[in-house]
């Protein structure tokens, strides 16, 4: 949603994900539908090694890099007395531990054509479980983007020196992979009656495409220069209601 708000708008757009064949056909799909160039550089992110293969494979293509959007993320559920260790090591590994070291990697990126007047900008995509009581039984995912929305004040206070300014965007329901199989549709995301999901919400809707992206592209833009360290809730109201 955010990669094709970027593309439309012109950007070149680098996207990873740790399944190569679906990386490559998103990157190629994306480059065609929006007229822009998408470029696929598959890697795991939740280790050390995939992040070391893709900041190595990005500097040989570009000599900086004006915004990183870490998107990357997992959950795991299982009911409470039947949770796995697994499960939290996963969950942590992607949603924290991959997000701080890709982001360190990729300063001198980031740095290289940041000033004052044009800062580089981070932005990650957090949820409004790390703000609520998730409604799932995925005990460590709302505590990861809890966690996740910390780690982005903290890197906003030391990286605005820098001319980098960080952010977070915190979802609530958007029509994702992630949801459908949380709420019990297996991955279908065409097949969801999203309708039906978001008769709950109080914009009585899910989130679409136009809503993050547009959060995305605010926060990337001169309009968003002076906004620093937040965690921006784009859910339609539902954490507070």
């Amino acid at each position: 949603m955010i990669a094709a708000g970027f593309l439309t708008n012109g950007v070149k757009v680098y996207i990873s994900s740790r399944k190569k064949d679906q990386c490559d056909a998103t990157a190629a799909r994306l480059s065609e539908t929006y007229g822009a160039e998408c470029i696929s550089i598959p890697a795991n992110l939740s280790e050390l090694s995939g992040i070391e293969s893709l900041v190595a494979a990005l500097s040989e293509r570009e000599d900086h890099l004006d915004i990183l959007v870490n998107n990357a993320g997992v959950a795991w559920g299982a009911p409470l007395e039947e949770f796995p260790e697994v499960g939290w090591d996963k969950v942590f590994d992607t949603n924290v531990k991959g997000v701080f070291f890709l982001t360190q990697k990729l300063l001198p990126l980031l740095e290289a054509n940041a000033t004052k007047e044009d800062p580089a900008r981070i932005i990650n995509i957090g949820s409004i479980d790390g703000i609520r009581t998730p409604m799932f039984d995925t005990h460590s995912y709302g505590p990861s983007k809890a966690a996740l929305h910390t780690l982005t004040t903290q890197m906003a206070a030391k990286l605005v020196k820098r001319n980098i300014i960080a952010n977070a965007i915190a979802p609530g329901p958007f029509p994702t992979y992630m949801l459908s199989t949380g709420i019990g549709t297996g991955g279908d995301v065409e097949g969801t009656d999203w309708d039906a999901l978001g008769r709950g919400n109080p914009r009585k809707r899910v989130g679409t495409p136009q809503d993050i992206a547009g959060l995305a592209i605010f926060l990337s833009s001169r309009a968003g220069a002076f906004t620093v360290g937040e965690v921006i809730k784009c859910d339609g109201g539902q954490a507070n209601s």
